[in-house]
């Protein structure tokens, strides 16, 4: 993860990102332009946290397509939205496929970079969430298979008697497991481990 955020601008019109550029970089960030959707989606994304300043209306690609395109390629940068006039439908659109904010130009200094620090904070709060998720993930691939099928039944509120009756085992062995499993998964208590376990999308803690 880098240190500073990079923005990520994409306007056909070259005035437009000369002065985004000047005024972003300004306040600390790192700036990448663009002069199409084309260019921007054959761009590498390195990692690091930013955020996506779209223009709506580009001649080639409109922004609401640039929008479809990351999401189909996975690209997960925030996006805001800038556009010419307030067009009602076109906003509603962008917000429902998640874009943090829709601008209409001329935007000020202090609307325009209060988008930006909230679509950064986005980004840096996501990338935070898969980093613990990985964590936890790698945990999970510590258990052996008979840790794992007591791990799914324990997150079902299963009894340590139920369990060993399901799978066949004693119940002492049962709690052997489960004691490893709290420690491999380096828990404390129950309801941590259904946290985690939730937040990773292990398994469906569904009450039997």
């Amino acid at each position: 993860m880098t240190d500073t955020a990079t923005v990520y601008i994409v306007d056909d019109d070259a005035s437009v990102r000369t002065g985004m550029q000047r005024l972003i970089r300004s306040h600390g960030w790192n700036v990448v332009a663009f002069a199409s959707g084309e260019d921007f989606l054959a761009h590498a994304f390195p990692a690091g946290q930013g955020c996506v300043l779209l223009d709506l209306q580009m001649p080639d690609m409109t922004g609401l397509e640039v929008q479809q395109r990351m999401a189909a390629a996975g690209i997960a940068l925030p996006v805001v939205f800038l556009s010419g006039h307030a067009d009602i439908p076109e906003s509603v659109a962008a917000m429902k496929q998640g874009a943090v904010d829709f601008l209409v130009k001329p935007v000020t200094e202090e609307v325009l970079l209060a988008a930006l620090q909230q679509a950064i904070q986005r980004h840096a709060a996501e990338c935070s969430a898969l980093r613990h998720q990985g964590a936890i993930t790698e945990c999970y691939q510590q258990l052996s298979q008979r840790e794992r099928e007591v791990l799914e039944r324990v997150i079902r509120g299963r009894l340590n008697k139920q369990i060993a009756s399901d799978l066949g085992i004693a119940e002492k062995t049962v709690k052997v497991h489960r004691a490893r499993v709290m420690e491999k998964m380096a828990v404390r208590s129950l309801a941590e481990l259904v946290q985690m376990c939730i937040a990773a999308g292990i398994a469906d803690p569904v009450a039997d």
